[in-house]
């Protein structure tokens, strides 16, 4: 019983900090993670909003992006893939006869490249990481507000982008 308590804690542990260890964020949310742009700073979360008619927003604590969408230039998408490598390691301390399938399971990012004018005319881009329970919406929302497509890395973001 102890040892099964032991590995429950492991294991809601490891699902928690590997997260956070990956740098991931929550499927609802997204995260700016760079760009030529003064604010935010980067790795800051926030939400994406594609409701409002005239303007992309991320709304971060402590300010707001609104991006007309007229003045979006270039969007791409893509995905990158890593494996689980937090779960393992908190599972190779509980037992070694689960380690290797948490390796095997693969956590996906995904990333929205935004290029646009500033209201200088200047041109500026962002990078946002996109929770995946907003990808699919946000893809077809900006699609169909800017006029522009999306241009994806490669057939499998084509796949997750269009599902």
């Amino acid at each position: 019983m102890k040892r099964l308590c032991f590995f429950m804690v492991a294991v809601l542990l490891a699902n928690v900090t590997s997260p956070a260890l990956l740098g991931g964020i929550p499927s609802h949310k997204a995260a700016y993670r760079g760009g030529t742009l003064a604010a935010p700073a980067v790795n800051t979360e926030g939400a994406v909003a594609t409701t409002d008619e005239q303007h992309f927003v991320f709304a971060y604590q402590g300010g707001r992006l609104a991006i007309p969408y007229d003045q979006v230039n270039f969007l791409e998408y893509g995905q990158k893939v890593g494996r689980r490598v937090g779960t393992a390691v908190a599972l190779a301390f509980v037992t070694l006869a689960l380690a290797p399938f948490a390796l095997l399971s693969k956590k996906r990012r995904h990333f929205l490249t935004l290029s646009f004018l500033d209201e200088e005319g200047r041109q500026q881009a962002m990078v946002l990481e996109l929770g995946k329970d907003l990808v699919r919406a946000t893809l077809a929302s900006l699609e169909a507000r800017t006029g522009k497509k999306i241009e994806y890395q490669d057939d499998e973001a084509r796949k997750a982008g269009r599902n």
